[in-house]
């Protein structure tokens, strides 16, 4: 009974995170201009405009933190702190602005697109889908500024969200960035803005980050940043919350919530003209020769990210003057990330070589998130394979680079698609309750962040936590060594889990 009261909830908590049955049909087998068009209908049927001052109504059900303190308070993308104490806490409606001098005062409506491009016109101006409540100080000093990788800050908020000069490739004006956990979200809210409103983007002001045409419908260097933070900051409980709280309240969806994988279908290379692409074959499914990224200030280091046969990948602490073969991606203290891709993975094959001065060194490879091997460098152009990684589904592929100092150039990077027997998540174990060495997870749910578990744990040397889904969501080595009995876990959304200790295997849910 227990068993099926888990797998119950799990899949409650499923059907929650889905839209309609039926209600992307319409966009099944588009990509490219097509899809974005398609997915332009599809959310502008049922948009219901509730007016600017509606907004606040729709606050006290969209708004609402449920997922970090869960106390009720307005969720701030612009002070949420999702690990620690906010700086503060706002109350629905009490705490609505009104005036305000500092942080802390009041929050007010934040429009992502800001309102002064579209001249304040309706419907956009009151479309809850990417209007945020946020703190009203922070607001203002964001103004109507592009978002954007911020190099030197002249205001920080209380949460670490930055105004500055950009450090984006192809941008040098002022820019606003978020903090890492709410980069995705606007991502996502941006994408849906420039699908939404389309046919109208001829008619806006670009505020350096709009296009003029319905497709692509963002500048490119605005495009590239924020396809780069849709893929490093997946989406959230948090979002889904809210889009199906905005869908209840305005009667439209935000797609690339319901359906993340859109955003590259749209965006990626190839999709330019509306067609469809040819899929991989099993013996070659992604191919990397680094001839497209960007060039702009090549010798320094900065996060560099372009979009390329149908992926986008991003380099972090990288510079692009460096060679191998013709053109390569150099990585110092940073990685090299793909954007999810489709068919999985068999094996990875790659070449670096170690430039300037430095030592001989290595990369570590994962795929969404798990180290499936690492690749050497030296001196020399080394080509090194990775076999059996065998891996199916979506995989997002990153190559850390284990040195702080090494400059390192990467070159021909592809992989096979999977093809065999994939990895999956480990299989609960059956322990009898009877026998005292056998490990427990107590309480269950498990609260405050923290797992507790009964039995002898005082030799084991490997924890590794998983979703149903078989991805790796936490790994920690000697789990128990500075704790008789408890784990530490890391902002998991509710659900249900898998803890992995060495051989033993048990379930436990986060509420």
């Amino acid at each position: 009974m227990k068993r099926q009261l888990l797998m119950i909830v799990f899949a409650s908590v499923l059907a929650n995170a889905q839209a309609p049955s039926g209600y992307y049909n319409s966009a099944n087998g588009l990509s490219g201009a097509s899809l974005k068009t398609a997915l332009s209908t599809i959310i502008t049927n049922g948009h219901q405009d509730k007016g600017y001052n509606g907004l606040w109504t729709a606050y006290k059900t969209t708004d609402i933190d449920k997922n970090y303190e869960n106390d009720g308070s307005i969720l701030d993308i612009y002070s949420e702190k999702p690990v620690g104490t906010d700086p503060y806490k706002f109350t629905p409606v009490t705490n609505q602005c009104g005036t305000y001098s500092v942080e802390g005062n009041c929050y007010n409506r934040e429009h992502i697109i800001p309102q002064s491009l579209f001249n304040q016109a309706s419907p956009m101006v009151s479309d809850i889908n990417f209007i945020r409540a946020t703190d009203g100080k922070v607001n203002g000093m964001r103004s109507n500024y592009p978002f954007g990788k911020v190099g030197t800050a002249t205001f920080t908020s209380k949460n670490g969200s930055k105004l500055g000069n950009s450090v984006s490739s192809g941008f040098s004006g002022t820019v606003f960035e978020p903090i890492d956990e709410f980069k995705g979200d606007v991502a996502r809210m941006v994408f849906y803005f420039v699908t939404r409103y389309q046919s109208k983007l001829s008619t806006f002001t670009s505020g350096n980050m709009l296009g003029s045409s319905a497709f692509p419908g963002l500048q490119t260097w605005e495009l590239n940043v924020l396809l780069a933070w849709h893929n490093q900051d997946p989406v959230s409980q948090a979002e889904i919350n809210r889009n199906n709280a905005s869908y209840t309240y305005q009667g439209n969806r935000n797609p690339f919530i319901d359906n993340p994988n859109y955003v590259n279908q749209i965006w990626g290379s190839g999709s330019a003209s509306g067609g469809t692409s040819t899929p991989p074959s099993s013996s070659g499914c992604g191919n990397e020769t680094f001839e497209t990224i960007p060039a702009e200030s090549s010798a320094s280091y900065l996060t560099r990210t372009w979009t390329n046969n149908g992926i986008t990948w991003t380099a972090t602490d990288s510079r692009t003057d460096q060679t191998i073969s013709t053109k390569a991606i150099t990585i110092r203290d940073g990685a090299l990330t793909s954007s999810s891709s489709v068919n999985g993975i068999g094996s990875l094959t790659v070449t670096t070589q170690l430039k300037f001065t430095g030592s001989n060194d290595t990369f570590t490879v994962k795929v969404n998130g798990t180290a499936v091997g690492t690749i050497p460098y030296n001196t020399s152009a080394t080509t090194t394979t990775i076999s059996n990684i065998n891996v199916s589904g979506n995989v997002v592929i990153t190559l850390e680079n284990n040195s702080t100092t090494n400059r390192v150039a990467i070159d021909n990077l592809s992989w096979t698609c999977y093809s065999g027997t994939a990895k999956q998540a480990p299989s609960i174990s059956s322990a009898s309750n009877s026998d005292q060495n056998a490990l427990q997870i107590s309480p269950n749910p498990v609260s405050n962040n923290e797992i507790f578990v009964k039995g002898e744990t005082q030799n084991i040397k490997k924890a590794e936590i998983y979703n149903l889904h078989g991805k790796v969501m936490q790994t920690i080595d000697q789990p128990f060594k500075n704790s008789k009995n408890s784990i530490k876990i890391k902002n998991l959304e509710q659900g249900i889990y898998i803890l992995k200790l060495d051989a033993s295997s048990l379930k436990f849910i986060v509420k």
